[in-house]
């Protein structure tokens, strides 16, 4: 019984667990109060933006107010402008119009053609007043 055995190597080393140091309380506590500082300076950002685009629309507003005025102004003028020269394109149509040139030169000259009566609208009361007058 005291022959010698053989030495049997293990097949599969035994793994040591590795024990990990557990974090200590004041590390855990220094992680929180950085992210709590990283998220105030997060927020502190934030509110400093958004003042500035406040401030900002806060200027540009009665700027924008105004030139949408001017622009009403300016299109009411247009609008305008272009009755007016509708109106000159119509009139130039009509006085360069072949067809309407004997009534361009009546309108114009007072002239009318031979075959035309003139009609004069006289008042009756201010006709008989005139020929009282005129008869001594």
């Amino acid at each position: 019984m005291n022959a010698i055995q053989p030495s049997r190597t293990p097949l599969e080393p035994i793994q040591q667990r590795r024990v990990s140091p557990r974090p200590k309380r004041h590390l855990r506590q220094r992680s929180h109060q950085i992210m709590a500082l990283e998220s105030t300076v997060k927020i502190g950002v934030n509110l400093a933006i958004s003042a500035v685009a406040v401030s900002a629309l806060v200027q540009l507003l009665p700027n924008h107010w105004s030139l949408q005025e001017k622009l009403r102004e300016i299109r009411s003028e247009v609008k305008q402008m272009e009755q007016r020269v509708n109106g000159s394109q119509a009139e130039f149509s009509q006085n360069f119009d072949p067809h309407q040139a004997q009534s361009v030169m009546q309108q114009q000259g007072y002239r009318f053609d031979p075959n035309q009566r003139q009609v004069v609208i006289i008042n009756k009361e201010a006709a008989e007043v005139q020929q009282a007058q005129t008869t001594p």
